[in-house]
C-alpha cells in the first residue's frame, strides 16, 4: 500500500467496493438468498474503508532512535473487525429456513468502520462513509424489493397407489408450471396400498395466488388422500 493516499483515489475504491457488493448482493437476490444487495454492499464496503483506514494510518508508523514503542497497523482493524463478528453474529436469527437480522449484522459492522474513521482522525472519510451507509440502507430498500426472488416450499401428496397421481405426471405438471423441482422422491406402502410423494420446490415471489390455487386443485384429485403443503416463504 502507497504511504499516502489522495482523495481521488480513496473515491475510486469506494466505489470500486460498492459497485462490487452491489453486483455480488444483485446475484444473491436474484436467488432468493438472505444475504441480499444491501448486507453484501455493506460487507464489501466495510471491507474497503477498513483496508483506507489502516493506509492513511501508515505514515504513523514505525520508530526513532528513542523510541521504544512499535506499532503494527494491521492489528488494529483486524483485532477490531474480530471481535465485532461475535456481536454481529448475536444478531442474526434463524427461525425454521428463514434467516433474519444478516443486514443488521452487517450494519453494525459498518458503522464498526465509520468509528475506526473517526477514532482515526479521518473525519472527511467517516462521512463520505455514514453517507454511503445511510443511502444503501435507506435509498436502495426500494430497489431491493422490486428485484425478483425465489421462494421455496416443501409439497408432500398421499395417494392410492392404483388411481392415484404417479412422481411422472405431478413432475411433468409442476415444471409445465414454472415451478423448479430440487428434490424429488417417492415411497410406497404396498399394504394399504398407497404411496406418498414429497418435492422440494422454487417458484418466483409473486405467484403466491397461483401457487395456493395449484395446491386446491391438486387436493381434490381423485385418489388423493392428504396433501400437506408447506411454503418456507422467501428464503
Amino acid at each position: 500500500m502507497p504511504s499516502s493516499l489522495e482523495w481521488p483515489e480513496i473515491a475510486l475504491r469506494l466505489v470500486l467496493g460498492a459497485v462490487a457488493g452491489a453486483l455480488v448482493g444483485v446475484n444473491r437476490e436474484g436467488h432468493g438468498r438472505p444475504a441480499g444487495l444491501r448486507t453484501n454492499m455493506l460487507v464489501c464496503m466495510a471491507a474497503t474503508i477498513s483496508m483506507i483506514q489502516a493506509n492513511l494510518l501508515l505514515s504513523t508508523t514505525g520508530k526513532t532512535p528513542n523510541s521504544f514503542v512499535s506499532f503494527d497497523i494491521m492489528r488494529l482493524p483486524l483485532g477490531i473487525l474480530t471481535g465485532m463478528g461475535f456481536i454481529g453474529g448475536g444478531a442474526i436469527l434463524k427461525r425454521g429456513d428463514v434467516v433474519i437480522g444478516l443486514t443488521t449484522a452487517a450494519t453494525l459492522w459498518f458503522v464498526t468502520i465509520i468509528g475506526l474513521c473517526f477514532g482515526g482522525g479521518q473525519k472527511a472519510l467517516g462521512l463520505v462513509a455514514l453517507g454511503i451507509g445511510m443511502t444503501v440502507l435507506s435509498g436502495l430498500k426500494w430497489v431491493e424489493n422490486r428485484l425478483p426472488q425465489d421462494s421455496r416450499g416443501v409439497l408432500t401428496i398421499t395417494s392410492t397407489i392404483d388411481d392415484g397421481l404417479t412422481w411422472a405426471t405431478l413432475r411433468a405438471e409442476l415444471t409445465a408450471r414454472d415451478f423448479r423441482l430440487t428434490t424429488f422422491g417417492v415411497s410406497y406402502h404396498r399394504p394399504a396400498g398407497r404411496q406418498t410423494i414429497r418435492c422440494e420446490l422454487r417458484w418466483q415471489a409473486d405467484h403466491a395466488e397461483r401457487v395456493q390455487a395449484l395446491m386446491k386443485e391438486l387436493s381434490e384429485r381423485p385418489g388423493v388422500a392428504e396433501l400437506d403443503w408447506r411454503p418456507q416463504g422467501l428464503s
